[in-house]
C-alpha cells in the first residue's frame, strides 16, 4: 500500500517530491552520484543543449515575425510542463484548441475558437495547466499581431486585435499597453503622412522646423517605438550619407565632413553612419597618400616649395596620413642640407673628367657661444667678447684637411704655381735646433721638415691665396660652390656641441684624440716638448696621415690638431661687431687672415677651441694647411 501511494504521488504530484517525470537521471544526480548542487555549479552543459533560438536573434522586435514576437512574450510560460489531460473530454478539447490556434482561429463567435475551447477546458478543470499555458500563448500571439499591425502603420487592424485581446482572461495589462500604443499612433499618423509628403518634395532636412526630419522626430517623441518614424529617419540619414560619399568622390572633403556631421545628428550610433565614415576615411587617406607621393616626387626633383605645398594639401585631406613625419624630415633636410642629412658623408664627382672632390661631412645647423669667457685659462683679448652665433644655413665641411695627393690633382690640372714656389720656400721644422726655420726649397710637395711628403699627409707650405685657388678650381670642376669655411663655422664645427676648453673636455685627453703636443711624444732626436699635455702621447712628431685619430662628434677628423687651418675671414682684433649668422667677416683689401685650430706643435693653450691667430695671406708654414667648405 505504501509503495502504491508513493507511486500515485510521484505520478500526479511530482512537485511534492521536487521531481519531474521524464527528466533523465543524470540531470537529477551529479557526476559523483550525489545530489546536484541547488544552483547547478557542478553541472556541465550537455552536448545536445539547444543553441540560441530564433527569438533571441534577428531584427528589432517590432519588425520580427509574429511567431518570434509571441515566443518572446510567452517566455515566462516556457518552463511550464503541461500534464496529460485527466479525461477523454478534456483531451479532445485541448486537441481542438491547439488545432484552432494553429489555424489562426484565435477568438471569435462560436465555440470553435482557441479562446472558447481553452475556456471550456478550464470550466471542467479550473487548474488545468495546459489550458492556462494555451491562454498565455494566445495572449502573446494577439499582442504580437497588434505590434506587427502598428509597425506596419495599420491602426485599424491593431484596433481589431485590441478588441480580441480584451476577451482573453488576465489580458488587462496587455490590452492597456496596446491601447496606449494605438492612441499614440493615431496621434502621430498625420505627422507621418505629412513627413512622407515632404520627403517626396525633397524637404528631408530643410527648412528647419518644417522638414520631414523634424516631423519624424516629433512622431518618435510621441511614440518612441514607432517603426515608420524610425525607418523615416534611416531613409533621411541614408540620403545625407550619400551626399558625403558624393562629396568625397569629388575631393570635396570639407563637404564630406559636413555631411557626416549632419548624419550623426540624425542617428548618432547607426551602423550606416559608421560604415560610411569608414569609407570616407579610407578614400581620404588614399587620396592624401597620393598627394604626399607627388610631394616626394617634387622634392626629389629639387623643388622644395612645391613639395611643401603638396604636403600641406595632403595634411588638409587627412591629418594622420602615413609617412608625413618622414617626409617633413626630408623636406627640412632638403631646405637646410640640399636633401642630405646631418652627418652624411659625400663626395662630388668631377663634371668633365674622372675623379671626385674631397669627402665632405654635412654639418648640422645650430647655435653656439663663439669665443672664450674672460675667466677661461689661456683666454686672450682677441677671443672676446663671447657672443652667440646662429648657424642657420646648412653647409658641408671637408672630412679631413686637404691632402698632398688632392692638391697634386689641382696643380697637375691647372699648372698652378704656389706662393712658396713663387716667393721661395716656407717655414720648416729643424730637428737640430728644435724650432721652425725658413727653407727656400720647401713646397707643397714636402712635409713639415722639408722632406718629401706622403700622399695622405695634410698638405702644408700653402698660403691663404693657394687655398683660395684650390677651392675655385674645385668649384669649376664639380659645379658646386666650394670655399674656405668662415671662422664661425670652423669654431662651431670644432666644438661640435661642446662648451669646454677643448672639444673633448677641459683638461688633457685621456686617450689619443688629436695629434697635439704630448709630454710622452719624442722627436726623431728624442726631443721633448717644453709645454705639452701631461700624461699624453699620440705617437707623432709632425703631422700624421689624415684620419689617424678619432673623429669629433660631428664626424670631422683632425679639427684641433695635426695642422692649423686657413679660414675665410679677415683678421680683427676682437669680436666687436662680428657677424652673428655664421658668415665670414671680410673687409675688402685686407692683408691679414685668420688661422684656426691647433697643430702638431701647438702648446695646450693654443689648442683651445676659441684660440685664433693672425697671419699674412702669403704665410707658408709646415704647421698650416686647410680644409674646404661647400654650400648646400
Amino acid at each position: 500500500m505504501a509503495l502504491l501511494a508513493f507511486a500515485l504521488v510521484y505520478r500526479f504530484y511530482p512537485d511534492l517530491l521536487h521531481l519531474r517525470p521524464g527528466v533523465p537521471a543524470q540531470e537529477r544526480v551529479g557526476v559523483t552520484g550525489s545530489a546536484a548542487a541547488p544552483m547547478g555549479f557542478e553541472r556541465r552543459p550537455s552536448e545536445s543543449a539547444p543553441q540560441a533560438s530564433e527569438r533571441d536573434a534577428g531584427p528589432p522586435i517590432s519588425l520580427a515575425p509574429a511567431a518570434v514576437i509571441a515566443q518572446r512574450h510567452a517566455a515566462a510560460a516556457a518552463g511550464a510542463t503541461p500534464e496529460t489531460a485527466s479525461t477523454p473530454e478534456i483531451t479532445q478539447l485541448l486537441a481542438r484548441a491547439r488545432k484552432a490556434y494553429q489555424g489562426d482561429r484565435l477568438v471569435g463567435p462560436g465555440e470553435d475558437s482557441a479562446l472558447a475551447l481553452y475556456a471550456a477546458v478550464l470550466k471542467l478543470d479550473p487548474d488545468n495547466r495546459q489550458a492556462k499555458a494555451g491562454l498565455v500563448e494566445l495572449r502573446a500571439r494577439l499582442m504580437a499581431e497588434g505590434e506587427q499591425a502598428l509597425a506596419a502603420g495599420d491602426v485599424d487592424a491593431a484596433g481589431d486585435v485590441l478588441a480580441a485581446l480584451k476577451q482573453v482572461p488576465e489580458a488587462d495589462a496587455d490590452a492597456a499597453l496596446l491601447d496606449q500604443r494605438i492612441k499614440a499612433q493615431q496621434q502621430v499618423r498625420p505627422l507621418l503622412v505629412q513627413a512622407a509628403e515632404l520627403l517626396k518634395q525633397g524637404k528631408a532636412t530643410a527648412p528647419a522646423g518644417g522638414s520631414a526630419l523634424d516631423l519624424y522626430r516629433k512622431a518618435l517623441a510621441a511614440d518612441p517605438r514607432n517603426a515608420v518614424a524610425q525607418q523615416g529617419l534611416e531613409q533621411i540619414q541614408r540620403g545625407v550619407l550619400d551626399q558625403a560619399l558624393a562629396a568625397v568622390a569629388q575631393d570635396d572633403f570639407a563637404g564630406a565632413d559636413a555631411a557626416l556631421a549632419q548624419a550623426a545628428t540624425i542617428l548618432p550610433g547607426s551602423q550606416a553612419l559608421q560604415d560610411t565614415r569608414g569609407r570616407v576615411e579610407g578614400i581620404r587617406r588614399q587620396r592624401a597618400e597620393s598627394v604626399l607621393a607627388q610631394a616626394r616626387s617634387a622634392l626629389d626633383a629639387g623643388n622644395p616649395a612645391l613639395a611643401q605645398q603638396l604636403a600641406r594639401q595632403a595634411l588638409d585631406i587627412s591629418p594622420d596620413v602615413p609617412g608625413v613625419d618622414e617626409f617633413n624630415e626630408r623636406l627640412r633636410n632638403a631646405r637646410l642640407y640640399a636633401s642630405y642629412r646631418p652627418g652624411q658623408v659625400f663626395a662630388d664627382r668631377f663634371l668633365d673628367t674622372a675623379g671626385q672632390g674631397p669627402a665632405m661631412v654635412v654639418v648640422p645647423t645650430g647655435s653656439f657661444l663663439m669665443g672664450s669667457p674672460d675667466g677661461e685659462p689661456g683666454h686672450r683679448a682677441s677671443e672676446g667678447p663671447q657672443h652667440q652665433v646662429d648657424v642657420a644655413n646648412g653647409f658641408a665641411l671637408g672630412r679631413t684637411e686637404v691632402t698632398v695627393a688632392q692638391f697634386r690633382d689641382f696643380v697637375r690640372a691647372t699648372g698652378y704655381v704656389t706662393t712658396a714656389e713663387r716667393l721661395g720656400g716656407s717655414s720648416v721644422y729643424d730637428e737640430s735646433s728644435g724650432t721652425m726655420r725658413e727653407s727656400r726649397r720647401a713646397t707643397w710637395q714636402d712635409d713639415y721638415a722639408g722632406e718629401r711628403a706622403r700622399d695622405n699627409d695634410p698638405v702644408v707650405h700653402v698660403s691663404w691665396d693657394d687655398a683660395q685657388a684650390y677651392v675655385q678650381w674645385l668649384s669649376q670642376r664639380t659645379g658646386k660652390h666650394y670655399r674656405l669655411p668662415s671662422e664661425a663655422e670652423f669654431e662651431y664645427a670644432l666644438r661640435a656641441g661642446s662648451v669646454t676648453r677643448y672639444w673633448w673636455g677641459d683638461g688633457a685627453p685621456r686617450r689619443p684624440v688629436e695629434n697635439v703636443t704630448g709630454a710622452g711624444d719624442r722627436s726623431p732626436a728624442h726631443r721633448l716638448w717644453s709645454n705639452a699635455f701631461p700624461d699624453y702621447r699620440d705617437g707623432y712628431w709632425g703631422p700624421a696621415p689624415v684620419m689617424s685619430f678619432a673623429a669629433n662628434p660631428f664626424g670631422l677628423y683632425d679639427m684641433d690638431g695635426n695642422v692649423s687651418e686657413w679660414v675665410e675671414d679677415c683678421w680683427h682684433d676682437n669680436y666687436t661687431r662680428a657677424p652673428r649668422d655664421g658668415s665670414a667677416w671680410v673687409n675688402p683689401g685686407c692683408e691679414r687672415r685668420v688661422v684656426r685650430g691647433g697643430s702638431w706643435g701647438s702648446d695646450p693653450d693654443q689648442v683651445r677651441s676659441a684660440f685664433r691667430l693672425s697671419a699674412s695671406a702669403e704665410t707658408r708654414s709646415g704647421r698650416v694647411g686647410f680644409r674646404v667648405a661647400r654650400d648646400l
